[in-house]
C-alpha cells in the first residue's frame, strides 16, 4: 500500500500544476492573447507531467489500470473544489457534495475485487 500512497501523493501534486494550469489563466492572464494563456498553462503543465508520469508508473505497479485512473478522478475533483472555491472564488455547490457520493460509489466498484474481472 506504500507504493500506492507514493502515486497518490504524487498525483496530487500534479493535479495542484494541472489545475492551475488549465483555470488559473481564467483568473491571472483574463485581459491577456488567449495564446499567452496557452503557452503559460503549457509551461506550467510540463511540471505536472514531470510528477504525472512516475505517479502513473509507481502507481501501476500495485494497482489495475481502472483503479489507477478511479485514484486520479478522485484526486481531481479533492483538488478542483477547494481550488474553484479559495482561488477562483466560486461559491460552494451542494453539486459538489453529490458528486463526491459518485466517485466514492465509483471507487467502490473499481476497488471492491481486485484481480477480477
Amino acid at each position: 500500500m506504500l507504493t500506492a500512497a507514493k502515486a497518490a501523493l504524487l498525483l496530487v501534486l500534479s493535479n495542484i500544476f494541472m489545475t492551475y494550469a488549465w483555470y488559473g489563466h481564467l483568473r491571472d492572464l483574463k485581459d491577456r492573447p488567449w495564446y499567452i494563456a496557452a503557452v503559460a498553462s503549457w509551461g506550467i503543465a510540463l511540471f505536472e507531467y514531470l510528477l504525472q508520469v512516475p505517479a502513473n508508473r509507481i502507481g501501476a505497479r500495485t494497482l489495475s489500470f481502472p483503479q489507477l485512473k478511479m485514484m486520479q478522478e478522485v484526486i481531481t475533483l479533492a483538488v478542483f473544489v477547494p481550488f474553484s472555491v479559495y482561488y477562483l472564488q466560486q461559491p460552494v455547490k451542494r453539486d459538489y457534495v453529490y458528486a463526491a457520493f459518485c466517485l466514492m460509489g465509483a471507487v467502490y466498484f473499481i476497488f471492491r475485487s481486485r484481480g477480477e474481472g
